[in-house]
Order: structure tokens, then C-alpha cells, then sequence
């Protein structure tokens, strides 16, 4: 099943119907081979380690109480679901985790009845929780709700938005708060105190009856519930206290207690299994749990590359090159040495955008605000309200949860803070998820705000030098890949609404944005061999559009082609063309060319990603041919069954 490594209990388990015909006993065991498989994969494949070792006991405890063909279990960060991947089927397939046509490395529901909804972002699951439950109430329907709460979400607003929901249900739902302190980063705020509060304290007590009688007859908040939760079971080892704050939002508050004690986690979920209320579980977890370089160093394992086992210790594989998240993180720390108005926030990704350097340099001028996009921005805003410049390092799919504080309390007010927006385009193996494919669609709607994305990495530090000296906010887009080495020489000054010519040619033009100049010039030189010459033009503006390029270029006859790892519906393209159409240029010949709009593309390899979209260099190149020998043709929009290929 996993190559040449046999897992005694693991090959057994086909399903959680086979889980459920093992001893108690066992389960400890079968928690270490599940340890192994995630790590002999990720290994090789890169994705979520640490957060995963430290569900392995509560995830087994979960599937031997709970049927979830019938029973509800909702992820609130997707990326702790590999035991529960391994326990509902996929063990066999595991090996193939975040490649094309492999394991998702999120919730799939296209996978298995087990997964309800495909969830990548963090919060989401109580609310969720509470739109089944009030369902399953109107259709009289009884199904369990769990929501397994985890990587420090639970500080999101929405989070506590569904706790405020759930609270008032008047029956059974569950919501499991796995604390393992950390996040992705350590566990930021107020919440993070009060939680470590109960980890550390010496008020558990004992208790003297069983839970699974008398849990179920708790009466309703209100009543006197600390005298009777001081009764359950010996060995629970709950503490209750009346003014916690999960008891005033109406929920029988249990916990904390061991996450990786098995036995007492399936007598504990026994017991609150059917109680007719809302409780909150309060588990304790270790992240990266049974591999002591990943518990040394659970920010770094978090989502690791490739990496190697020796002598006990994990190295991870260095790739070559350099990536667009180091290029940030070096040009930042070089600006704010001589500027310092410049402030850096991130919400819980300090390590993924790469402003752990900078924090290590800067601790004075850094904030790490958990997962908590909406209250980043908004806390930026009012420094830049107080005259600092602020940068938000957040990744593209994540700034979408901030939305309406980037317009209301930004951009409304002309406030220069500066976006730099990693992970733009196609991300590789978290796949749908976490594509940055709607940003610019978003932002170019906002007025008065500039988007910036660079070629390389001196682009990227006169891009951020324009943003430091611009009285307005501002967004810079790059991907999750690696700088162009060698770059395209000393970079012009990054000038509002100015492209950058990047090479001359006469037969067509090619407008690429960002990240997409390299694929366009190798595309060129594709063309080159058919005897064709492309002028490449380097947008670097999304908004506002160089409107004197497109008044030389846009004439009747010149096909011309806008190339983004971006939607093709709302972005660069569309700013090229509503440009031109604003400014009554002829628009017959211009094309567009980006991501499709009607379907996601599943993990993979970026590489395998772009040229799946067809804006790689040599499904650029095909397209465009197609134009010049047939004008009226579109660029296709759907999947190409091979790399395409020039004619």
C-alpha cells in the first residue's frame, strides 16, 4: 500500500468501520503508524507536517465514537486532516498527497463521503456547524455536529461569530477546541493568554461518578452547572469555572484535557456524545507530536518542503534559486534600515511571507496579529492614520477575507498602506484552495488604489520604493515561485501608470503582468524560431493602465495579447481592454490571456498548473501562433490534454 514500508494496523483500515473493530489497546499504536505514514510522505511531497502529528489520538478518538457517514465532522483549518485521510480510505492512495490526480491536502468532498466541504481558510467551521444543525432541526433530522476548531483559529472574528451562533442552539453540537499553542506561528493575543491560563493551572479535580450518565442530564446554562460538573468522571479531569468566557456564550465549557490520550478521549467523547446542548471541548495538543525536531520547531514545519531523515534530525531540501518570499523579505529589511515609518504586520504568517527575518531585525517595528486578516488591515490603517507606513504581508487567497476593512477603513480613507500580496496566481500543491486567482478582479474596483507587480527582483524593490512615496494605498503582486536568475538588468524606476518595453518585435505584442514576463519572453523565443518577432511589453500596472503604450500599440491589424497568472475575467487583461475601450482604441485585435474561469484547477506542480492554464511559455507561444493564423480565433479557455506544442 505505501511502497516498501508495511503498517501493521494501518493496512487493515479501509475505512472507520475497520478503526472500530480494533481494541482500545491498539489505538496508541495505530496513532505511531499514522505518525510514520505522514512523515514518510511529506517527506517526499512537502505539506502540513507538524499540525498533523498533533491530531493523530484525537482524530482516531473521533472516528471510533462517531459515525460520520451519518454524524457531521467539520475541519476549521483543512490542513489537520491527513489522519482523518488516512482513516476514511485513503491510505492506499496517500502516497500521491498534493500531486495532479493524487490526495488533496484539504477536506476534498469529491473524495470521500467523510468530506463535507473543500476548506482551506481558517474560522469558518462553527458557523458551518450551526447551518447544519439548524437545518438538521427544521427537516427533523438527527445527526451529530462536530467542529474541530485547531492551529489557533478560534481568535478569527468569525470564529467567534459561530460561537455566538452555536451557543443558543437547543441541541447536541459539539465544538472541539484543539490548543497546541500555536498557529502557524505561535499563538498570538488575549485569547492566547487565557487559553495557557488552563493549560498550566492546578485546578483539575477529580471527580467520583461516570460521565456518560450524567452528562447527558446537565441542565441548562443558567442553572447551577460548576456544582454539577465537579461530579463527573474520575480520570476526565475536567475544570469548570462559571466565568469563563465559553460559559457566558452558553456552552457546557469541558477541559482542557490530553490530546493524546486515547482511552480518555473515547470515554470523553462517549460521554459528551449526545448531550442535548452545546459544549466546548477543550483539548491540549502537541504540534508536530512524535517527531522531536518538528516539536523543537513547529513554525518551520508547519507546511515544509521536501526534506531529509538522518541521525534523528529533519533537513529540509533547499530548491534552487530564490524565491519571490525572499526577495520580499530582503528588500523589505533593507528599506526599513533607512526608513522607519515602515512598520510590517502579518496575520499568523510570519515564516510563509517571510517576515520572520524581518521580525528577528525589526521586533519593534513587527506584529503578528494571528489569524485575524480583517483586524491586520485595520489595525495598519490606523498607524497610517498616525503617519507610519505600514506593509501587510498577507497571501492572496487569505486577503480576500479582508475585503470590506481594505475598502472602508484604507482605501476610503487614502490611507498609504501597502499590500504585498504573496502566493498571487497558482500555488502548486494546496491546490484550489489557496490560488490566488481573484485579487486584482477585487482591488480594481477600489478607487484610488494602485497594483504594482514586478518581473524580478529588482522590480520588486522599485516597486515597493514607489509605494513608500506614494500618498495613497497600494498593492504588489508576486507568486509563490522563484525570482527570475539572472533578472532583466538594473530596473527603470517604477513610475505610476508606466510599462516597462522588455523586448521589440513587429509581427504581434505581448502585454504580460508580473511574474508572467518570463514565461512570455521564453515564448517569444519560441515564436523566434518560426520565423516570427514579438514585441514584449512589461505591464507592471494593473491600475491605473499605461494608456500612451496602448494608444502606440493597439492598432487595427497588430494582434495583441495580455498574458496573467491571474482570472482572466476581472483582471489584468480586462483593465487592458476596458482601458482601451475608455479611451476609444480599437479593440477587434486584442486578446486575453489567464486563468479559466469556469472550473478550479487542482493540486499539482505550479509548473503543471501553468501549463494547464496554457501561460506556460510553450502554450503561450501555441495561442498566439493560433492568433496570427487565424485573427478571429480565441485563446482557449480549457485544459490542454498535453503541453502544447508549436506547429
Amino acid at each position: 500500500m505505501s511502497g516498501t514500508t508495511h503498517y501493521p494496523l494501518l493496512d487493515t483500515i479501509r475505512s472507520p468501520i475497520d478503526l472500530r473493530e480494533l481494541p482500545v489497546a491498539e489505538l496508541p499504536k495505530l496513532a505511531l503508524e499514522i505518525r510514520q505514514r505522514i512523515i514518510e510522505v511529506v517527506s517526499r511531497n512537502g505539506g502540513h507536517l507538524a499540525s498533523n502529528l498533533g491530531v493523530a489520538e484525537l482524530t482516531i478518538a473521533l472516528h471510533y465514537v462517531f459515525d460520520f457517514r451519518q454524524d457531521r465532522l467539520l475541519w476549521d483549518v483543512g490542513h489537520q486532516c491527513y489522519p482523518h485521510k488516512l482513516l476514511t480510505g485513503r491510505h492506499a492512495r496517500f502516497d500521491q498527497l498534493r500531486k495532479a490526480g493524487g490526495v488533496s491536502g484539504f477536506p476534498a468532498p469529491s473524495e470521500s463521503e467523510y468530506d463535507l466541504f473543500a476548506t482551506g481558510h481558517a474560522g469558518t467551521a462553527i458557523s458551518t456547524a450551526v447551518g447544519l444543525a439548524r437545518a438538521d432541526l427544521l427537516t427533523n433530522t438527527l445527526r451529530r455536529v462536530v467542529a474541530l476548531v485547531g492551529d489557533a483559529s478560534i481568535v478569527n472574528g468569525l470564529a467567534f461569530e459561530g460561537l455566538n451562533q452555536a451557543g443558543l442552539l437547543k441541541r447536541q453540537m459539539l465544538v472541539i477546541l484543539n490548543d497546541n499553542q500555536w498557529g502557524i506561528s505561535p499563538t498570538q493575543g488575549g485569547m492566547a493568554e487565557y487559553l495557557a491560563k488552563f493549560r498550566v493551572s492546578n485546578i483539575y479535580e477529580d471527580v467520583k461518578q461516570r460521565a456518560k450518565q450524567l452528562l447527558p442530564k446537565l441542565p441548562v446554562v443558567g442553572k447551577s452547572m460548576f456544582n454539577v460538573l465537579n461530579h463527573v468522571k474520575e480520570g476526565i479531569k475536567a475544570t469548570v469555572s462559571p466565568h469563563q468566557i465559553f460559559e457566558q456564550m452558553g456552552y457546557i465549557y469541558v477541559g482542557p484535557t490530553d490530546g493524546h490520550d486515547i482511552a480518555h478521549l473515547i470515554e470523553l467523547l462517549t460521554a459528551l456524545r449526545d448531550v442535548d446542548h452545546p459544549v466546548l471541548l477543550h483539548v491540549h495538543t502537541e504540534k508536530g507530536k512524535g517527531a522531536s525536531w518538528a516539536c523543537a520547531e513547529p513554525g518551520k514545519f508547519h507546511s515544509p518542503k521536501p526534506f531529509t531523515l538522518r541521525d534523528g534530525k529533519a533537513e529540509i531540501i533547499k530548491g534552487q534559486g530564490k524565491s519571490w518570499t525572499s526577495a520580499f523579505a530582503d528588500t523589505l529589511c533593507a528599506k526599513a534600515a533607512t526608513d522607519r515609518r515602515i512598520f510590517a504586520l502579518t496575520a499568523g504568517m510570519a515564516d510563509g511571507t517571510g517576515l520572520s527575518r524581518y521580525q528577528k531585525e525589526y521586533p519593534d517595528r513587527f506584529l503578528d496579529v494571528g489569524i485575524a486578516e480583517s483586524c491586520t488591515v485595520d489595525i495598519a490603517a490606523g498607524m497610517a492614520k498616525n503617519g507610519l507606513r505600514p506593509v501587510c504581508a498577507i497571501y492572496s487567497t487569505f486577503l480576500q477575507r479582508a475585503l470590506d476593512q481594505v475598502f472602508q477603513e484604507v482605501v476610503l480613507q487614502k490611507l498609504p498602506v501597502m499590500f504585498c500580496i504573496d502566493r498571487a496566481g497558482l500555488v502548486g500543491g494546496d491546490g484550489a484552495v489557496h490560488h490566488g486567482f481573484m485579487d486584482l478582479a477585487y482591488l480594481r474596483s477600489l478607487p484610488g488604489m494602485v497594483l504594482m507587480s514586478p518581473a524580478d527582483e529588482a522590480e520588486l524593490s522599485a516597486a515597493m520604493e514607489l509605494a513608500l512615496h506614494l500618498e495613497q494605498p497600494c498593492a504588489i503582486r508576486y507568486p509563490r515561485d522563484n525570482v527570475p536568475d539572472p533578472g532583466y538588468g538594473v530596473s527603470p524606476p517604477f513610475v505610476t501608470g508606466v510599462s516597462r518595453l522588455m523586448r521589440e518585435g513587429h509581427d504581434a505584442t505581448i502585454i504580460a503582468y508580473g511574474s508572467a514576463v518570463a514565461a512570455v519572453l521564453d515564448a517569444a523565443d519560441l515564436l523566434q524560431t518560426q520565423q516570427l518577432s514579438i514585441r514584449v511589453i512589461n505591464g507592471r500596472f494593473a491600475r491605473p493602465v499605461d494608456l500612451d503604450m496602448l494608444r502606440e500599440i493597439l492598432v487595427p491589424g497588430h494582434v495583441t495579447l495580455t498574458v496573467e497568472d491571474h482570472s482572466r475575467d476581472g483582471g489584468f487583461g480586462s483593465a487592458v481592454l476596458e482601458a482601451a475601450q475608455d479611451a476609444q482604441l480599437p479593440t477587434n485585435d486584442l486578446h486575453r490571456l489567464g486563468l479559466p474561469a469556469d472550473y478550479f484547477i487542482a493540486q499539482g506542480s505550479r509548473s503543471g498548473q501553468l501549463a494547464e492554464a496554457g501561460i506556460d511559455a510553450a502554450g503561450i507561444a501555441r495561442q498566439l501562433f493560433d492568433l496570427l493564423s487565424n485573427p478571429t480565433a480565441v485563446p482557449r479557455q480549457q485544459p490542454f490534454a498535453t503541453a502544447p506544442r508549436i506547429r
